[in-house]
């Protein structure tokens, strides 16, 4: 049964008042329900109700970091300034024209996942795209790729051929339409060859769906708007600040069946969704990079805390989701998971084996452009190729080197 049309304008309207993750505000919902909580803060004056005051105080218990900041009157004193700037009305209207919605916990077609963040999980969902909102794939059929902005060649490429080849298994791709990391995944999953009847890519916005942030990526967000979906729990004309794009990431988190990180810094912003996956169950994948890459340095974080379990191809992140992959893995994979099967890389360290995943296979790469893709020092690269070559691996010509076919 669909929620009223009071219902609908009232979670539009604490969107706008409300901040991602205000646990106060949330409580207040939860207490009161979405209506009365809205006719509260923009059509009353002075302190709220004893017993809501108590009541919402009850509900936050051991959530509240600090009791005086979550109180009750305090959560009234930021969001009446913002009354006069709200519309839901407006805020309907606006992301209808773009051939969108609002998606409210009281329809049928809330994912029931994003509950598992209790009070932290969004008071809405603002989505536009071809694929709508009835389209959103189950969560074990969701995988959230998440990593750096300033991705290494090897974080993209690792991106691509895992998201690549996790599409054509039927997985959907989400990530946060970033630079890096997030772009990538999202372009991989946009030119995979779909198996399913559902969108490829899902795209979670921090800020507003009326306009695409960041301008850099207007193109490909674009392109998940026209085969995919876009989502966002903030109202039209919210712009994207730093507190949004955290919070972001804890629906990131909640809305996938499994998180994978490709690449991290050691205080990167993928870490955090990584570590909210963890905390309310969701499996958490890592793939290793080069000991020598900064870029790698939070995945390897991950990994060594034992929040996050190595994952180095589709077989792999699938097992994060619950798939077998013995029931998708390709004639390839069983070849190359089988241990009685010899390998060209078998014995190679881990420095030689990054250099022979970085060797191109049509044009030569010169050792500083090696040295740039596989993460290693020139001085490595250099040593590296002589073994390679030495093993009948890598082969060089006039214009550097480049990986040896074999058969």
């Amino acid at each position: 049964m669909k929620p009223d049309a009071e219902i609908r304008a009232a979670r539009a309207g604490l969107a706008r008042l409300m901040e991602p993750n205000d646990l106060t505000g949330t409580a207040l919902v939860a207490v009161a329900g979405p209506v009365a909580a809205y006719r509260l803060i923009a059509h009353s004056t002075g302190k709220a109700p004893a017993s809501e005051q108590q009541a919402v105080a009850d509900l936050l218990g051991g959530e509240a970091a600090s009791r005086g900041a979550h109180r009750l009157d305090a959560g009234l004193e930021r969001w009446r300034p913002r009354v006069d700037a709200a519309g839901p009305a407006r805020d309907l209207a606006t992301i209808r024209r773009f051939g969108g919605d609002l998606l409210v916990p009281e329809d049928p077609a809330w994912p029931q996942q994003l509950d598992d963040l209790g009070l932290a999980a969004p008071l809405c969902l603002w989505w536009r795209g071809t694929a709508g909102i009835d389209q959103l794939p189950p969560p074990q059929t969701l995988l959230s790729v998440v990593g750096s902005r300033d991705a290494t060649d090897y974080g993209r490429h690792v991106t691509y051929e895992l998201v690549a080849d996790l599409c054509q298994r039927g997985v959907t791709i989400v990530s946060g339409g970033a630079y890096g990391i997030d772009a990538r995944a999202h372009e991989a999953a946009l030119n995979a060859e779909r198996t399913t009847g559902r969108p490829s890519t899902v795209a979670i916005m921090a800020g507003g769906l009326d306009r695409f942030y960041p301008a850099g990526n207007d193109e490909l967000l674009r392109r998940v708007e026209a085969t995919g979906l876009l989502l966002a729990e903030v109202p039209p004309g919210t712009a994207p600040t730093r507190w949004r794009f955290l919070q972001r990431n804890r629906m990131l988190a909640a809305l996938c069946g499994a998180t994978l990180v490709v690449e991290a810094r050691w205080r990167s912003g993928a870490l955090t969704t990584a570590r909210r996956a963890s905390e309310i169950g969701r499996e958490v994948g890592a793939v290793p990079g080069s000991v020598f890459s900064s870029n790698s340095a939070g995945c390897h974080r991950l990994l060594r805390e034992g929040s996050a379990i190595p994952v180095t191809d589709a077989a792999e992140a699938l097992e994060l989701l619950g798939a077998a992959p013995a029931a998708t893995a390709t004639p390839a994979d069983s070849t190359r998971k089988d241990p009685g099967t010899a390998r060209e890389h078998d014995g190679l360290d881990i420095q030689d084996l990054l250099l022979l995943d970085a060797l191109p296979v049509r044009q030569a790469a010169a050792p500083d452009k090696l040295a740039t893709v596989s993460g290693l020092g020139i001085g490595a690269v250099l040593g590296g190729l002589s073994r390679l070559q030495a093993r009948g691996l890598a082969e060089q010509g006039p214009g550097g080197w480049w990986r040896k076919r074999h058969g």
